[in-house]
C-alpha cells in the first residue's frame, strides 16, 4: 500500500461482517442492512430491486429489533425508532441525519430550516438536500419529513421515489403540496 511522505501506511481495516433482511411493507420490500451492532442501510426496493439482494438473508438481533419497529411504524402503532443507527457519511452528512433523525412523527422540517438549525445560511438548501438524499437508513431516518420551503415535494430517493415520499407523509398525515 502507497502512503503520503510522513504519513505512515494503515492496513486496510477488515471486512465488517454484513447482516441482512427483506420485510414487506406497503411501500414494497424494505431491505435492512446492518453490521452486527447496528443498522447501516433500510433502502426501499426500486422497482422490486434491491442492492444488497446477493448477500441474502442474515438476521441478527438488531435487524431483528428494527424489523419489528418498522412493521409497527407501518401499523401506526409507532411513532420513533430506537434501534442502533450507524449511517456511513461524511461529517455534514452525519450532521444532517442526526438533525433530521430529529425530527418527530407527524411533523415536517424544510431544507433551509435543517439548514439553519445546523448553523448555515439560507443558500446552503442544496447541499442539505443532496446529504437528505444521501441518506442511507430511509425511514428510521426520516428523510421524507423533509419539504421544501413551500411545503413542496422536490425528491425522493427511497422507493419509487415521489409517489413513497407521498405514501409515507400521508401515513404520517404531514400536509404537502
Amino acid at each position: 500500500m502507497n502512503a503520503l511522505p510522513g504519513v505512515a501506511a494503515r492496513p486496510r481495516p477488515p471486512a465488517v461482517p454484513l447482516h441482512r433482511i427483506v420485510l414487506d411493507s406497503p411501500v414494497g420490500p424494505i431491505e435492512v442492512v446492518g453490521d452486527g451492532l447496528a443498522v447501516t442501510e433500510v433502502t426501499i426496493a426500486r422497482r422490486g430491486t434491491l442492492p444488497r439482494a446477493a448477500l441474502g438473508i442474515v438476521p441478527d438481533e438488531v435487524l431483528d429489533a428494527a424489523a419489528v419497529q418498522l412493521a409497527e411504524y407501518f401499523d401506526g402503532k409507532r411513532l420513533e425508532f430506537d434501534v442502533p443507527l450507524a449511517p456511513s457519511g461524511n461529517e455534514f452528512q452525519r450532521r444532517v441525519w442526526d438533525r433530521i433523525a430529529a425530527i418527530p412523527f407527524g411533523l415536517a422540517a424544510t431544507y433551509s430550516r435543517v439548514g439553519a438549525d445546523l448553523g448555515y445560511a439560507r443558500e446552503a438548501s442544496r447541499a442539505i438536500g443532496t446529504a437528505t438524499g444521501a441518506n442511507p437508513i430511509t425511514i428510521l431516518i426520516p428523510c421524507h419529513r423533509v419539504l421544501a420551503a413551500d411545503g413542496r415535494i422536490t425528491g425522493y430517493s427511497g422507493g419509487e421515489g415521489i409517489p413513497t415520499k407521498q405514501f409515507l407523509l400521508d401515513h404520517e398525515g404531514i400536509p404537502y403540496r
